[in-house]
């Protein structure tokens, strides 16, 4: 089981998925089933982290324009509509795991993600928006707890 933190930590809100993960990591400990990485990479360099993986929790930012910073939501990639992205230079996650699954990559068979909605993930700098900062703890609780529930639950 995976817990996936996303994000630059150079840019505002976008290192949200960042600090999340590193929140999420004081409340599951050492647990062997649990393994909680974070990452600047995207797209297609996401392969390697996340294969061979049964469930994945990934964390990140995200910025819809429909809710206030700071709302935390949770989403399947099914939840995603629309055709497939065919950018040639960017894959979003639905995406990523849909060409792992066509090129016979071992791709987590459960993945939720917990996105914090962001006011900034574009500029320069390393605080992140009070309402977006305010977040942060309860964001990391629900990751634990998805953490511990798929990992009790292998599949």
């Amino acid at each position: 089981m995976l817990v996936l933190g996303l994000g630059n930590d150079i840019l505002t809100d976008d290192a949200v998925g960042l600090r999340i993960v590193a929140a999420a990591r004081t409340r599951l400990g050492a647990d062997p089933g649990i393994e909680l990485h974070t990452t600047t990479e995207m797209g297609l360099a996401l392969l390697d982290e996340i294969s061979g993986h049964d469930s994945l929790v990934l964390v990140d930012a995200v910025q819809t324009g429909r809710a206030p910073p700071g709302r935390i939501h949770e989403l399947a990639p099914d939840s995603f509509s629309g055709p497939l992205q065919t950018v040639p230079h960017f894959l979003g996650i639905r995406e990523t795991l849909e060409l792992g699954k066509l090129l016979g990559v071992p791709m987590p068979g459960r993945v939720r993600i917990v996105a914090v909605e962001v006011a900034d993930p574009y500029t320069l700098g390393t605080e992140l928006s009070p309402a977006v900062a305010a977040a942060v703890e309860g964001a990391a609780d629900r990751v634990a707890a998805l953490a511990r529930e798929l990992a009790a639950s292998p599949g």
